[in-house]
């Protein structure tokens, strides 16, 4: 499903491992939100666990990408939500960083090096607050998952609305 306007969303992470599984959790509830709501019936609603190259084919070719991921940052607040707009320039290391062993930023200069970024990419990432083995999110992460997921949702009708 390549093409022109094509939107996708990408939760990343491991719902068996509590707050990592934020991506899980958020696209999970677009999914919901998408039955009642025609603005999100076309886009692409997708979960992987973080692997570059599952990443880079599930938003290859999309006008607009849109990742949600856990974060960790020092110092942390759980449920803070960052948002990232990648560009031309190369991604540099910042306080919140991927939960996974490589990171959200390696798979995205990668597919840079492969021009295989979607036109337009934006990050949210959820700072995390246990990510021990276990499934549930700890309640401050719980808590962002309905504010990223409308965060999302304006994203892309912003988009549309510059883009038509």
């Amino acid at each position: 499903m390549k093409g022109e306007g094509r939107t996708v969303v990408v939760g990343v992470g491991n719902e068996f491992r509590r707050d990592d599984g934020v991506g899980w959790a958020v696209v999970d509830h677009l999914t919901d939100l998408a039955r009642d709501t025609p603005s999100l019936a076309d886009v692409v609603l997708a979960v992987t666990d973080g692997d570059p190259a599952r990443l880079i084919g599930t938003w290859e070719g999309a006008e607009l990408g849109i990742v949600v991921d856990a974060a960790h940052a020092h110092p942390g607040r759980p449920g803070r939500v960052h948002r990232l707009e990648v560009t031309a320039e190369a991604l540099t290391s910042s306080a919140a960083a991927s939960s996974h062993g490589m990171g959200l930023g390696e798979a995205v200069e990668l597919a840079r090096v492969l021009e295989r970024l979607p036109r337009r990419l934006v990050v949210f990432a959820v700072e995390g607050e246990d990510t021990s083995v276990g499934r549930g999110l700890s309640a401050p992460v719980l808590a962002a998952v309905t504010s990223v997921a409308d965060r999302v949702r304006r994203e892309i009708l912003r988009h549309r609305r510059r883009a038509g």
